[in-house]
């Protein structure tokens, strides 16, 4: 059996709080149980949001934890030549367009209705004749989406010959340790955004990059991406990139259900150790799964 690798990716474009401890320490812990290897990733192409200070507070966190890494640290902000590559790849596979719609643009076309499962983009510029989307490229800011229908039509005739790539009647698969064996529907999603206007790749696209090239074998992470891992799973398959054992984990909330989030004003690590807390003694009851008053697990 090869290595186990898990990884913890913060953003640093705020403190972290209990729940990221939580996952930090289930990763932390899935790869020491294998003799495996943990590695810390700091997520900051948001260029807008993220600040060295709240690296520096990440890394000072997780020893307070008592939770220690593997190897150098990886900067997403150091691996945009990477990103632009496979982006190109895709582009040259024909499966990208480029979209200039705007947030407010998209929101007035969903106003009608569309039934509970319709995506959240309409494919707007997807229509777009091909002279005007180079045309409008080459002076206007854009973002650049998956042509989902043709990402999944040009999977179909190879699947089944994909050997390493787990499929079920010509469709991807993935493993997760707590849901079992999951087929892939990436078509829920639509044509998800693998590029910004505002950053040079999307979560989807940066994160499946990086799980391959640390050679993550086992991605642990919340229940609330379980639904991400649909599209993941087809950016492996469209790059040539190996699958992860999945396992998405309870969430941390408060009393009330409500997810633990920076945007919420969650209780922070670094207000926890200002307070006199031990870190090594909230690690030890976060792995007895006894969680302080306050907070509860939810699958939700």
């Amino acid at each position: 059996m090869s290595e186990i690798v898990t990884r913890f990716a913060p953003s640093p474009t705020g403190l972290l709080h209990i729940g990221h401890a939580w996952s930090a320490i289930l990763a932390h812990d899935r790869a020491r149980a294998g003799g495996g290897r943990f590695l810390l990733r700091i997520e900051d192409i948001d260029g807008t949001r993220s600040r060295p200070a709240f690296v520096a507070a990440i890394e000072r966190d997780l020893a307070w934890l008592g939770l220690e890494w593997d190897g150098p640290i990886l900067f997403q902000s150091e691996r945009l030549a990477a990103y632009a590559d496979s982006l190109e790849r895709l582009k040259a596979m024909g499966l990208l367009y480029p979209c200039f719609c705007t947030r407010a643009e998209i929101a007035a076309s969903l106003s009608a209705p569309h039934g509970d499962t319709a995506p959240a983009y309409p494919g707007t510029c997807r229509h777009l004749a091909a002279d005007e989307q180079r045309r409008r490229a080459a002076g206007e800011e854009h973002a650049w989406r998956l042509d989902m229908a043709r990402a999944l039509d040009f999977l179909s005739p190879a699947a089944e010959e994909m050997p390493e790539q787990p499929h079920h009647a010509g469709r991807l698969m993935w493993h997760d340790e707590a849901a079992g064996d999951i087929i892939a529907i990436p078509e829920i999603h639509g044509d998800v955004i693998l590029a910004r206007k505002d950053a040079p790749a999307s979560y989807h696209l940066a994160v499946t990059i990086d799980d391959a090239a640390q050679g993550v074998t086992h991605v642990v992470r919340g229940r609330d991406l379980f639904a991400a891992t649909h599209v993941h799973r087809l950016l492996q398959a469209l790059l040539g990139l190996p699958t992860p054992v999945y396992r998405h984990h309870a969430l941390l909330t408060d009393d009330a259900g409500t997810r633990l989030a920076k945007r919420n004003r969650a209780p922070t690590l670094a207000a926890m150790r200002e307070a006199g807390m031990d870190g090594a003694a909230l690690t030890r009851a976060l792995r007895e799964r006894r969680l302080p008053i306050g907070f509860r697990l939810s699958e939700a």
